[in-house]
């Protein structure tokens, strides 16, 4: 109901603010399926989540906000999930990141 009310008056674009945060596995990609079917129609959609998984499968793009201030933007096409954790946490230096340059060191 709240997505179809912001939809009223034709907006270019949309901003939706955890939409499937209290939602089930059907009601969320129930969800997500429609934020696809407003970029097909042209609309810009922002989608604020938690959820990386969601936000993966329908972004072209992700804007990591953290203490209010922007601290990345990546293009979902090229970015692992380890780069977008990273700057939502602030870690420069995660335990990923040290995992995969010691099976490196190892590899060598």
């Amino acid at each position: 109901v709240a997505i179809a009310r912001a939809l009223v008056g034709d907006p270019k674009i949309v901003i939706l603010d955890e939409p499937t945060a209290a939602l089930g596995v059907e009601q969320t990609a129930q969800v997500l399926d429609l934020v696809e079917r407003l970029r097909e129609q042209g609309l810009g959609v922002i989608l604020i989540s938690h959820n990386m998984a969601d936000v993966k499968a329908v972004a072209d793009t992700v804007a990591v906000l953290r203490l209010g201030r922007n601290n990345g933007t990546f293009p979902v096409a090229t970015t692992t999930h380890e780069e977008i954790i990273a700057a939502i946490t602030g870690a420069t230096d995660n335990a990923v990141t040290r995992r995969q340059a010691r099976n490196a060191e190892v590899a060598k």
